[in-house]
């Protein structure tokens, strides 16, 4: 095999089979969301050396930088430098399909059970948990986002915003145009320029044709099955405002299924957000959950491709533009406001999913040991498992 390399990649690129397995026994152990792309990393430049560490990192930021899940997101963007869009879309379609099989069964499971009294009292404390998860994530975003005064004035923008019930996309919209207002030039922060150019001239024909197959198979569902076709736009649109990583595509999804469309109450949503944090994978897997309780095995599958297919064509998309993006004052500025709108709107979906939840002395304490536990840096499906045993005896 040749030594050479191009840009982050061997020449020699690796078999599309060995892409898909490797990150299908990752996405298995997957808990914790973002916290797996150290992992994805460790996979991609120190064990299998598919990319150097510096375009690893410049793919890190990319994905941090575009809507969608982050883990997910990296996993697309290690195939792509590997073996352009079909490296990509193994990586993608591996490290997701453990999610996707365990939300089905859960969810199946949830249908034909969650009326038994042990299962009630289960996830009534989950919910507890899903309130502290959602509040330590809001304190996260702020730590990371509110940086200056212009920073917390758009998120408490947002926050009000969304707290009279505004739809989140345009309370989105409003950010990025601040955004777009109040950084100038000197808000730039110092960025290397070293995005490779592998596989760039490749991905605009793939992109046009997924994109074009999709249409297509939204075309047909109008026709034949208008309600799959509405499921299936609205996570398109969820998933293209999702800025920010998974976390992000919560406030959006619980306005549009639950406050706009009546499709689920919100405690059942809740418990969707519960299964989804004892499964590997990103929390926007909670989507599979939505589908199938609406529409059973069918929905499932539409709502989750919707999910995380506009992402992962973004990601191929853009990563030869990159480099020009991030360099620009503009650029930064908006999605530096878009991040900030997220902390008010996660705060805000905190009180809201904490306001369908009867608090006594019992929950106060376990929300309180959840918050603790997350903010400690325990991994959430430790903090789920014990939760779930508390529920068991206390709730």
């Amino acid at each position: 095999m040749s030594t050479n390399r191009r840009k982050g990649r061997d020449v020699d690129s690796p078999p599309l089979t060995d892409l898909f397995l490797s990150f299908l026994k990752l996405g298995v152990t997957a808990f914790g969301g973002p916290a797996m792309v150290p992992y994805i990393g460790r996979l991609a430049v120190e064990r299998e050396k598919w990319l150097d560490d510096s375009t690893f990192r410049d793919g890190v930021a990319l994905c941090q930088t575009i809507p969608g899940a982050t883990a997910m997101q990296t996993a697309a963007y290690v195939g792509f430098k590997a073996r352009g869009v079909a490296g990509a879309a193994a990586r993608f379609i591996g490290f997701g399909l453990p999610a996707f099989l365990l939300m089905v069964g859960l969810s199946a499971f949830y249908a034909h059970s969650h009326t038994f009294p042990p299962v009630v009292a289960v996830f009534n404390g989950l919910q507890i948990i899903v309130v502290a998860i959602v509040a330590n994530a809001s304190v996260s975003f702020g730590k990371t986002s509110l940086k200056d005064f212009r920073d917390v004035v758009i998120a408490m923008v947002a926050a009000g915003m969304f707290g009279s019930r505004v739809n989140p996309i345009l309370v989105i919209i409003v950010a990025a145009l601040l955004g777009f207002m109040f950084y100038k030039k000197n808000s730039l922060p110092s960025l290397s320029v070293s995005v490779s150019s592998v596989c760039q001239s490749s991905s605009a024909k793939p992109v046009l044709i997924i994109a074009s197959v999709t249409a297509l198979a939204c075309s047909v569902l109008f026709f034949i099955e208008w309600k799959l076709f509405d499921l299936a736009v609205l996570m398109f649109r969820i998933d293209l405002f999702a800025f920010g990583g998974g976390f992000a595509s919560v406030p959006l999804m619980f306005h549009e299924i639950v406050e706009v469309r009546s499709w689920m109450d919100a405690p059942t949503f809740l418990n969707g957000i519960a299964l989804g944090q004892i499964t590997p994978g990103p929390i926007v897997i909670t989507a599979t959950f939505v589908g199938y309780m609406l529409y059973g095995l069918l929905g499932a599958v539409v709502a989750t491709v919707s999910i995380f297919l506009p992402s992962f064509l973004i990601v191929i998309g853009i990563t030869p533009y990159f480099d020009r993006l991030r360099n620009s004052a503009y650029f930064y500025g908006v999605i530096n406001a878009v991040l900030c709108s997220f902390v008010g709107l996660l705060l805000t979906v905190t009180f809201r999913f904490a306001s369908n939840i009867p608090w006594d002395i019992a929950r106060v304490l376990l929300a309180i040991a959840a918050f603790v536990g997350l903010f400690c840096k325990v991994e959430i499906i430790w903090i789920v498992l014990a939760g779930t045993v508390v529920s068991m005896f206390l709730l």
